[in-house]
């Protein structure tokens, strides 16, 4: 290919990497990666002063839609390992422990015909060190309908990961969480843990003004609204505690208010809140 990534040993040089190093790096570090992918990963550690012989990010695969082709791709994005979380964490000087993760009770469920048992909720608890002395614990709870990855577009069933090690999985997610809520300077992107086995579509979205006559998302409608309403009410829950706070953790924004929501967004964490009521039951 004309655009091919071609690594030469004065390109090596330049960022400290011998070629003992490299060869680790494509062969037991990222085995199959394209090189430009690696050169990637580098270029990624080397900017925040990491080895990445840790293997501190992962290159996950991700698809990426051309808005105005429609066509999709696949390409190779950097995404930090809950190992970078513990790394910064511990750089910071007031990383203070963490508790042995808790486990909710086990829920059978059946998904497109497989029926899997798996742990209900996971919290994980962190220590921070504040300016004052004072060791204060962060929390994060996750549920596992939430965070589970299917074996594909048209299954809810979970892939072999999720259903081969359905505690592990979860803790990572819930540990990334609380990592977040302790040092907010990490970050917000999701972890490879998080993503692992998950289909993410990028839109590489045309940035050229709208017309005004353009449509937009439609907000979420006043029936879908008060479903929701109704919904918490049963479930003795509420918008600013528990949905909008789901609804910022399954679309990976900041959701502060209703007004926020676009139809297809407020019908899908509705789906996850019946979900997450039918386990509960």
């Amino acid at each position: 290919m004309a655009n091919e990534l071609v690594i030469t040993a004065s390109s090596l040089a330049e960022r400290g990497i011998d070629g003992a190093t490299w060869s680790a790096l494509k062969n037991s570090i990222y085995p199959g990666a394209k090189d430009e992918s690696v050169m990637m990963a580098l270029d990624y550690c080397r900017a925040r002063n990491l080895d990445p012989l840790l293997k501190p990010v992962h290159l996950v695969p991700m698809s990426v839609k051309d808005s105005k082709s429609g066509k999709s791709e696949w390409r190779d994005v950097v995404m930090p390992g809950i190992g970078l979380y513990r790394i910064q964490a511990d750089r910071s000087g007031d990383y203070a422990g963490a508790k042995e993760p808790e486990f909710g009770p086990d829920v059978t469920l059946t998904l497109t015909g497989i029926e899997v048992t798996v742990p209900q909720w996971c919290k994980y608890t962190v220590s921070k060190r504040m300016p004052s002395g004072e060791i204060v614990e962060f929390s994060a709870k996750e549920y596992w309908v939430e965070n589970y990855a299917t074996a594909g577009r048209d299954t809810t069933a979970p892939n072999a990961m999720w259903k081969k090690r359905p505690y592990g999985q979860l803790a990572k997610c819930a540990e990334a969480q609380a990592l977040r809520k302790a040092w907010p300077e990490i970050g917000q992107q999701p972890t490879a843990e998080e993503m692992e086995g998950k289909t993410l579509e990028v839109d590489a979205r045309d940035v050229t003004p709208r017309s005004t006559t353009e449509a937009l998302p439609l907000v979420a409608s006043e029936e879908t609204l008060q479903a929701i309403t109704d919904l918490l009410t049963s479930l003795n829950k509420d918008w600013e505690q528990d949905f909008l706070p789901l609804c910022s953790n399954i679309f990976k924004r900041d959701i502060f208010q209703a007004s926020q929501l676009t139809e297809e967004e407020a019908q899908k964490g509705f789906s996850f809140l019946q979900k997450k009521a039918q386990v509960a039951a």
